[in-house]
This record gives C-alpha cells, sequence and structure tokens, in this order.
C-alpha cells in the first residue's frame, strides 16, 4: 500500500484582534505603527482627551506607510490626522479625506482589555 502525504490547505484567518501595546505606552498625540494578522498596517493613536483611534497606516496618495507618524489635530470638531507627506487630512472617526473626497482610509476598531491596546484586523470600513 502506498501512502501518499497530501498537503492540507491552511487559510490564514485574519477575523479578530492583534494586541498592540500596553495602553501607558501611548503618547497622547502620537502615533504607532501596528502589524495586524494578514499583513495590513494600521495607525494607532491616543488622542489628547484619552480616545484611541486607529487608521489604516498607508496614505492613499503619497502610497507610503506613514500615516502613524501623522499630525494630530481638529477641523471644525472632527478630529483628523494629517498625512506628513502632502499634509491631507483623514478623518479619524470615518477615514474620509477632508482635502480630497475620492481618498479614505480604512477605519480599524480598538478596544482596550486589561490596559492592553488591541486593533482589529479587519477594518470596519474601507
Amino acid at each position: 500500500m502506498t501512502v501518499i502525504d497530501t498537503p492540507t490547505i491552511t487559510t490564514e484567518t485574519t477575523t479578530g484582534w492583534t494586541q498592540a501595546c500596553r495602553l501607558d505606552f501611548l503618547i497622547p498625540g502620537r502615533g504607532v505603527a501596528v502589524l495586524l494578522k494578514g499583513g495590513r498596517q494600521a495607525a494607532l493613536f491616543l488622542l489628547a482627551d484619552g480616545t484611541l483611534a486607529a487608521v489604516g497606516n498607508i496614505d492613499p496618495i503619497g502610497r507610503a506607510a506613514v500615516m502613524s507618524r501623522g499630525i494630530i489635530g481638529d477641523r471644525g470638531g472632527v478630529p483628523v490626522v494629517a498625512s506628513p507627506l502632502l499634509k491631507q487630512a483623514f478623518s479619524l472617526v470615518d477615514g474620509r479625506c477632508l482635502d480630497d473626497e475620492s481618498q479614505s482610509l480604512p477605519v480599524h476598531a480598538v478596544q482596550l482589555d486589561g490596559g492592553v491596546v488591541s486593533v482589529s484586523n479587519e477594518p470596519v470600513t474601507s
């Protein structure tokens, strides 16, 4: 009898959460890049009011992974991150670009559990 080893096809699931860091490691107004399961990247921010926000780390206009180094601010009451490349402002609430309606960033959910910040592997909006 011949036994043939048949490889199994495994599919990596990307649903769920990636633990990013402890909350006390984050500096208000500054971002950190998070490598998510499945290879996506997120830019995680702790805002001055204590709110956590995460958007895609790839600038859709400059096409570089730089959004975690963006400038945090406020435009008309909407918390935004400005790309460090060409300074387009993106809403941290829904990811839309406030300077170019054709562009947006994916928004990731953020959770805090036991002092550890986690980011959803899949965006809630794209």
